[in-house]
Protein backbone atom coordinates (compact mmCIF):
# COMPACT_ATOMS: atom_id res chain seq x y z
CA UNK A 1 0.00 0.00 0.00
CA UNK A 2 1.04 3.59 -1.08
CA UNK A 3 0.38 6.13 1.03
CA UNK A 4 1.17 10.04 0.68
CA UNK A 5 0.31 12.36 3.51
CA UNK A 6 -1.96 9.70 5.48
CA UNK A 7 -4.43 9.03 2.38
CA UNK A 8 -3.80 5.75 0.64
CA UNK A 9 -2.69 6.61 -3.23
CA UNK A 10 -2.24 2.93 -4.39
CA UNK A 11 -2.61 -0.50 -3.80
CA UNK A 12 -0.50 -4.30 -4.98
CA UNK A 13 -1.44 -7.51 -4.63
CA UNK A 14 0.28 -10.61 -6.21
CA UNK A 15 -0.02 -14.40 -5.76
CA UNK A 16 2.92 -16.39 -5.31
CA UNK A 17 4.68 -18.38 -8.30
CA UNK A 18 5.30 -22.09 -7.31
CA UNK A 19 9.05 -21.50 -7.07
CA UNK A 20 8.13 -18.56 -4.76
CA UNK A 21 6.28 -20.92 -2.18
CA UNK A 22 10.06 -22.25 -1.08
CA UNK A 23 11.25 -18.93 -0.66
CA UNK A 24 13.17 -18.46 2.99
CA UNK A 25 10.82 -15.52 5.01
CA UNK A 26 13.25 -13.38 4.77
CA UNK A 27 13.33 -13.54 0.84
CA UNK A 28 9.31 -13.19 0.69
CA UNK A 29 9.43 -10.19 2.43
CA UNK A 30 12.15 -9.15 0.14
CA UNK A 31 10.46 -9.72 -2.65
CA UNK A 32 7.19 -7.95 -1.80
CA UNK A 33 9.88 -4.52 -1.48
CA UNK A 34 10.53 -5.78 -5.28
CA UNK A 35 7.19 -6.11 -6.50
CA UNK A 36 6.01 -2.76 -5.24
CA UNK A 37 9.30 -1.01 -6.59
CA UNK A 38 8.52 -2.19 -9.82
CA UNK A 39 4.68 -1.58 -9.83
CA UNK A 40 5.14 1.85 -8.43
CA UNK A 41 8.40 2.97 -10.02
CA UNK A 42 6.18 6.44 -11.14
CA UNK A 43 5.37 7.42 -7.78
CA UNK A 44 8.90 6.40 -6.31
CA UNK A 45 11.61 7.69 -8.55
CA UNK A 46 13.48 10.74 -7.47
CA UNK A 47 11.42 10.83 -3.83
CA UNK A 48 12.44 9.76 -0.10
CA UNK A 49 10.10 7.64 1.06
CA UNK A 50 10.18 5.06 4.24
CA UNK A 51 9.36 1.43 3.95
CA UNK A 52 7.44 0.05 7.31
CA UNK A 53 7.95 -3.60 7.23
CA UNK A 54 7.23 -6.22 10.60
CA UNK A 55 10.49 -8.02 9.44
CA UNK A 56 13.34 -6.42 11.60
CA UNK A 57 16.33 -7.92 9.70
CA UNK A 58 15.00 -6.16 6.80
CA UNK A 59 16.78 -3.17 8.14
CA UNK A 60 20.21 -4.33 8.25
CA UNK A 61 20.22 -6.17 4.60
CA UNK A 62 22.71 -3.66 2.92
CA UNK A 63 25.05 -4.40 6.14
CA UNK A 64 24.67 -8.68 5.98
CA UNK A 65 27.87 -10.17 5.32
CA UNK A 66 26.42 -13.68 3.01
CA UNK A 67 23.52 -12.88 0.09
CA UNK A 68 22.69 -15.67 -1.78
CA UNK A 69 22.93 -14.45 -6.02
CA UNK A 70 18.71 -13.55 -5.51
CA UNK A 71 19.13 -11.43 -2.97
CA UNK A 72 22.46 -9.66 -4.70
CA UNK A 73 20.35 -9.13 -8.20
CA UNK A 74 17.76 -7.38 -5.78
CA UNK A 75 19.62 -5.31 -3.61
CA UNK A 76 21.12 -4.04 -7.29
CA UNK A 77 17.25 -2.76 -8.04
CA UNK A 78 17.14 -1.63 -4.56
CA UNK A 79 19.88 0.98 -4.74
CA UNK A 80 18.49 2.89 -7.41
CA UNK A 81 16.13 4.07 -4.61
CA UNK A 82 16.17 6.56 -2.06
CA UNK A 83 14.53 4.93 1.17
CA UNK A 84 14.83 4.13 4.72
CA UNK A 85 13.41 0.61 5.93
CA UNK A 86 11.97 0.98 9.40
CA UNK A 87 10.89 -1.26 11.83
CA UNK A 88 6.67 -1.56 12.58
CA UNK A 89 5.90 -4.50 15.19
CA UNK A 90 3.00 -6.84 13.40
CA UNK A 91 0.42 -5.85 16.06
CA UNK A 92 0.71 -2.16 15.72
CA UNK A 93 0.25 -2.13 11.89
CA UNK A 94 -3.35 -2.25 12.03
CA UNK A 95 -3.75 -1.83 8.55
CA UNK A 96 -2.21 -4.19 6.50
CA UNK A 97 -3.34 -6.90 9.22
CA UNK A 98 -6.79 -5.80 8.09
CA UNK A 99 -6.17 -6.19 4.48
CA UNK A 100 -4.91 -9.88 4.80
CA UNK A 101 -7.41 -11.04 7.09
CA UNK A 102 -10.60 -11.51 5.79
CA UNK A 103 -14.07 -12.86 7.25
CA UNK A 104 -17.41 -12.88 6.37
CA UNK A 105 -19.75 -10.16 7.26
CA UNK A 106 -23.77 -10.13 7.91
CA UNK A 107 -25.45 -6.54 6.18
CA UNK A 108 -29.08 -6.24 6.10
CA UNK A 109 -29.31 -9.81 5.50
CA UNK A 110 -27.44 -9.99 2.88
CA UNK A 111 -24.22 -12.16 3.47
CA UNK A 112 -20.86 -10.51 2.04
CA UNK A 113 -16.38 -10.65 2.36
CA UNK A 114 -15.53 -7.60 4.53
CA UNK A 115 -12.53 -6.78 6.22
CA UNK A 116 -11.92 -7.91 10.25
Amino acid sequence: MLMQHGRVVAYASCQLRPHGLNYPTHDLELATFIFAFKILRHYLCGERFQIFTNHQSLKYLFSQNELNMRQRQWIELLKDYNYDILYHPGKANKIADALSRKSSVVQNGAQGVGFA
